[in-house]
């Protein structure tokens, strides 16, 4: 089902619920036409179609992210209905070692010799890698995990099993009623102070960020800066600006931009790298010239809806408020 029409309760004239086959239909009513139904629902509406939003399984089960304990990153991956995640990355965080896939195959071995089954039940499978291609590496569920813990002498190791099993419950939760996932973060930002509107305009914007650096990773784009220098081509294209010169005008340093951004901000940078993806993928865009190109196509579209915003309602887009707290 294509991205737009994913948090949707409504869909756009001749299109049935249940009747949209595949991402084709993009190419079948037409990106300008896909572009034109976004912003009439959003703005015209003012924000109510947001009432039926809904997230598929893959959306709440984001199967690609690491988590973090204490700063540090460990993959995961859901399969076999259980999370696996590998364990170099908690032999990392349970000794600090150097070398942590050296110690966890000194490890294996030890536990071999020992006649443990605990090495046995491990998986190898496919999680993305720091360069962002897909390798196979060892994998245990939280079952196994806290097996392999009980033969790493760590401080951590209690602490981090408390941990695992929180996330493991957490999860678990979100499966059973993927509106628990939903929940949890609505309520991250409702603490912040943020509207229902703007949390559910920021929550579909991370989702279309998500996928849009998902295709990069799996298109020859995987390097940090190089997604700083795409985001950045996009952000000009549609705002007239770059992201530096953005944080300027709303006053922020290290602050993320989008944590600072108005609903309409929001809605067109959602729009600008949706767009981008989709061209993207129309022409299977491969390393960072062809993407290149997508951003800056992908980003005038939602340019060229700004301007036209702008003249039909004389407000600016391009807001310098921000959330940063009154100094008193």
């Amino acid at each position: 089902m294509p991205e737009f029409f994913s948090y949707l309760s409504v869909f756009p004239p001749g299109v049935e619920p249940g009747s949209i086959p595949s991402e084709g239909i993009i190419l079948s009513i037409g990106l300008q036409e896909l572009v034109q139904f976004y912003l009439t629902i959003t703005i015209n509406l003012d924000f109510g179609f947001y009432s039926g939003i809904f997230f598929t399984m893959n959306q709440v089960i984001n199967n690609s992210k690491p988590i973090n304990f204490h700063q540090k990153e460990i993959r995961r991956i859901w399969f076999k209905d259980k999370w696996w995640f590998s364990v170099v990355g908690v032999v990392g965080v349970l000794t600090d070692s150097e070398d942590p896939r050296k110690y966890w195959n000194k490890l294996v071995q030890r536990l071999r010799d020992e006649g443990s089954e605990v090495v046995t039940n491990c998986h190898r499978l496919k999680l993305v890698a720091n360069d962002g291609k897909k390798r196979e590496t060892d994998c245990a569920n939280i079952e196994g995990l806290f097996r392999i813990i009980q033969s790493i002498p760590s401080p951590k190791a209690e602490p981090f099993k408390r941990w695992l099993a929180k996330v493991g419950y957490e999860r678990i939760e979100e499966i059973g009623d993927p509106e628990k996932a939903v929940n949890r973060a609505r309520s991250h930002w409702q603490k912040l102070g943020r509207s229902d509107k703007w949390i559910q305009q920021r929550m579909m914007g991370q989702e279309t960020r998500n996928k849009l650096t998902d295709y990069w990773k799996n298109h020859e784009v995987t390097k940090e800066q190089e997604f700083a220098i795409l985001t950045n081509i996009i952000h000009q294209e549609w705002s007239d600006m770059t992201i530096r010169n953005h944080k300027e005008l709303k006053g922020l340093k290290n602050q993320n931009l989008r944590d600072h951004m108005s609903e309409l901000e929001l809605i067109f940078t959602a729009l600008a790298e949706a767009s981008t993806r989709t061209i993207a993928q129309s022409f299977d865009a491969t390393g960072m010239p062809e993407n290149i190109s997508a951003g800056h196509r992908g980003g005038q579209i939602a340019r060229q809806a700004r301007v036209k915003l702008e003249s039909e309602s004389g407000t600016k887009v391009i807001s310098p408020k921000n959330y940063l707290k009154s100094k008193s």
